[in-house]
């Protein structure tokens, strides 16, 4: 019962870090990748926990990242900025559709939703 070797595993926070750095294209860094999350999934994660995904996401090579110019302002620093590379838009698919097969014929499941139990 091992799992495949050609199909990545992601955790939940990996996920949702992956999806909102492929959202945010160009402005991906730390503090977006958080508020996105919080907005959209209303998930509330420490801004440790979305540096410590972002590390271990480009150590897997599913982002990259580089430093921005400093901000155009007093004091401006740079910006951490991550973008995803290819095997992270396969791990993004591959998860996604391991939830989708796994959720088909079940309460939440889109097709699902509307039929009479």
């Amino acid at each position: 019962m091992g799992s495949r070797p050609d199909v990545p595993l992601l955790g939940e926070v990996e996920q949702l870090v992956l999806l909102a750095v492929l959202r945010l294209g160009d402005e991906a860094y730390a503090v977006p990748i958080r508020a996105l999350i919080k907005e959209e999934a209303q998930v509330d994660l420490s801004r440790g926990t979305i540096y410590v995904t972002l590390e271990r996401l480009e150590r897997k090579g599913y982002v990259t990242s580089w430093f921005s110019d400093p901000q155009a302002v007093r004091g401006g620093k740079a910006r951490r900025i991550f973008r995803l590379k290819p095997p992270g838009i396969a791990a993004a698919k591959a998860a996604k559709s391991a939830v989708d097969r796994l959720a088909e014929g079940t309460v939440v499941s889109p097709k699902a939703v509307g039929k009479k139990a």
